[in-house]
């Protein structure tokens, strides 16, 4: 089983490249791991779809308006992640295009069974190249949470790819 660690944003925009902070310190954290990829996907492009269809789990982290206060983090799951995309696809750009990512992905039939998506409640996305404070602060939940969703990818493995078009 191939995890797909993959980190979204641009870290010249504060919180908006909270994705890829997050990414990095899990790939240091997991560097010894065979198993699982990490790729900075920046702010995405449909060459994407390539290093999706060659995975069995996928894990992506990004900012993500979520209507709550800055730092706030929740994840969602196979059909949440998939709800939560379709439903919130004017909330942030990268949405889009992982709305777009995942249609092509369904269409060649590669969009992984075991999914998720990790979004955190930016405070800012204006230049520089710092996260605010309090985004800052959620690095250690968003870690956790993935190590998480890790743990159950891997207590599950499946080598099938998931072609369920519902």
């Amino acid at each position: 089983m191939k995890v797909l660690v993959l980190g979204i944003g641009n870290t010249l925009l504060t919180d908006e490249g909270v994705g890829i902070v997050a990414m990095r310190e899990l790939e240091a954290h997991f560097s010894t791991r065979e198993d699982m990829e990490f790729l900075d996907g920046g702010t995405l492009s449909f060459t994407l779809a390539v290093p999706i269809s060659e995975c069995s789990a996928l894990l992506v982290i990004d900012a993500a308006e979520l209507g709550a206060a800055p730092g706030s983090v929740r994840s969602f799951e196979g059909m949440e992640m998939d709800r939560f995309l379709g439903e919130n696809r004017k909330s942030s750009v990268h949405e889009v295009g992982l709305l777009d990512l995942m249609s092509v992905s369904r269409l060649t039939g590669h969009w992984p069974e075991r999914r998720a998506l990790i979004g955190i409640q930016p405070a800012s996305m204006d230049w520089g190249e710092a996260l605010t404070p309090a985004v800052a602060a959620a690095l250690p939940e968003i870690c956790a949470t993935a190590s998480e969703i890790i743990g159950r990818f891997a207590s599950h493995p499946d080598s099938a790819m998931h072609h369920d078009m519902s």
